[in-house]
């Protein structure tokens, strides 16, 4: 079982910002590239087999009572898919925390469940530790394409897990995502590039010459890629 929420590349282009299908295959946390030699020891939790299940249960009930640093990413996330894994399997969050035990409350299994519901991007930073696991918890408290707005500005803007914690009580009582990080300075949009030189001159060149800004040409050019993709997909019937 492999987990449908899109994988980097054209699938990347329209990720859903809520995943709500199973878990399954550690898509993330068994990828060389993003956890190095851990992701020889990446275990999946398929919630449909009882075996998994218990599985999921267990890890779940070590994750809630061990120490666990920042450093531990991986280790996080692995406690993040056992918790969503024994949410759908067991049909509700109190019956997950049931199975996994006493020491485990029903918001530390919701918590950690909508950690991994995160899309597959946000998880990666989460992963190569761009993104704190503190700071993807209340990332995983707004819905839809918020997440995104609070993910990228954490990698962007290098957001403290206080400000994301503000920010996401502030979207969630109404404010519009990127008014909410324009009240914290922080510029939604705004990306730092290292360019080849040639590429770098000749969108210098392209900007002056049209009376435009760099980032309207390099946003303009996206745009037009992100249609092809879609357009492409379209044919491919993807």
């Amino acid at each position: 079982m492999t987990e449908p929420d899109g994988s980097l590349g054209d699938a990347s282009v329209d990720e859903p910002p809520d995943r709500a299908a199973a878990v399954g295959d550690p898509v993330v946390r068994g990828d060389p590239d993003v956890t190095g030699s851990a992701a020889a020891d990446a275990i999946g939790f398929d919630p449909d087999d009882e075996a998994s299940l218990a599985t999921a249960a267990e890890t779940v009930r070590r994750f809630a009572t061990q120490t666990v640093g920042a450093a531990d990413n991986v280790v996080l996330l692995r406690g993040a898919a056992a918790s969503a894994a024994l949410v759908r399997g067991e049909g509700s969050y109190k019956a997950a925390a049931e199975r996994a035990g006493d020491s485990v409350t029903v918001s530390f299994v919701r918590k950690w469940a909508r950690v991994h519901d995160l899309p597959e991007s946000v998880r990666r930073h989460v992963a190569r530790g761009n993104i704190p696991p503190t700071a993807a918890k209340h990332v995983a408290r707004v819905d839809g394409d918020a997440r995104f707005a609070l993910a990228w500005a954490v990698v962007d803007a290098d957001l403290t897990v206080r400000e994301v914690r503000r920010l996401a009580s502030a979207i969630n009582d109404g404010r519009d995502p990127e008014a909410a990080l324009a009240d914290h300075g922080v510029t939604p949009g705004r990306v730092t590039l290292d360019l080849p030189f040639e590429t770098y001159r000749r969108l210098r060149v392209t900007a002056s010459l049209e009376d435009r800004s760099p980032g309207e040409v390099v946003g303009e050019a996206l745009a037009a890629y992100y249609t092809d993709q879609r357009r492409d997909r379209g044919r491919d019937g993807e």
